[in-house]
């Protein structure tokens, strides 16, 4: 049904559409040297389904707000529903284009100290010299 005075939505394309498209287009990012690593590019993928994923359910949410709000009766909790769908749609993808920049960089922290990134198998800071491990008194191993 149309409401008068109504504009026309922009045609939306489905996630599984989207990630086609990324996929043919080479967005799938890998790392410049080295062999590929298959659960990077299991992640990239996945990270380029939940970008549309995110996508969708922010516009669905302001659709959903609109709609809502012309008919002025605003139901809080569908909204929250929705928006906590999206919440953790959003959480999961920050997570995955962290551990994304995390392999792609080659650091596994940053320094207790200073904050400078630092490698995996790294034991001081290359920054201030700080140890990257802290040492635990063997009396409160077996205690």
């Amino acid at each position: 049904m149309r409401l008068p005075g109504r504009g026309r939505q922009p045609e939306r394309q489905s996630a599984t559409d989207l990630t086609a498209v990324a996929n043919a287009a080479g967005a799938v990012d890998t790392p410049a040297a080295g062999p590929i690593d298959s659960h990077v590019i299991d992640l990239a993928r996945r990270r380029d389904v939940l970008k549309a994923r995110v996508a969708e359910l922010q516009w669905d949410l302001g659709g959903l707000v609109y709609e809502m709000a012309i008919r002025d009766r605003i139901r809080v909790d569908v909204l929250i529903k929705r928006a906590a769908l999206l919440q953790d749609a959003d959480s999961e993808l920050g997570e995955i284009e962290r551990i994304l920049r995390l392999e792609h960089s080659a650091t596994a922290g940053a320094c207790t100290s200073c904050g400078a990134p630092h490698s995996t198998g790294a034991s001081f800071c290359w920054q201030c010299g700080q140890p990257i491990l802290q040492q635990v008194p063997s009396d409160t191993m077996f205690s």
